[in-house]
């Protein structure tokens, strides 16, 4: 079965710090570029960080430029996605889901293959 399993999401402080991972199974996730998206409540499903799959390209959103940073290890099959200095306004829902190489990289979610279910963040004192 071909999947993408999130993981690493929880109740942090703001200011704190957490990492998610992002954990492929039935397939070589070093085939595909990785994006990581988020959805707060009521608010649509927004980038938040891409990787190419060589890793040697990153993008981020605005809103989370020089606080997050994304990297890969394909040996392990995995990507992750350092989140610090966390804001309430991180809280979401996070998921990340694989593009196919053909693509580069893009915030445009249609394009993405396969999907995780997402692993809640939620920043709160």
């Amino acid at each position: 079965q071909l999947r993408l399993v999130e993981s690493g999401g929880g109740l942090v402080q703001p200011g704190g710090s957490l990492r998610l991972s992002c954990a492929a199974s039935g397939f070589t996730l070093e085939h595909y570029a990785i994006g990581w998206f988020r959805q707060a409540p009521g608010k649509e499903r927004e980038g938040v960080s891409c990787i190419s799959s060589g890793g040697s390209i990153t993008k981020y959103s605005v809103s989370v430029q020089g606080r997050f940073s994304i990297s890969r290890d394909n040996a392990k099959n995995t990507v992750y996605l350092e989140m610090n200095s966390l804001k309430p306004e991180d809280t979401a829902v996070y998921y990340c889901a694989a593009l196919s190489v053909e693509y580069g990289i893009t915030w445009l979610q249609s394009l993405y293959r396969f999907w995780g279910r997402g692993t809640q963040v939620t920043v709160s004192s």
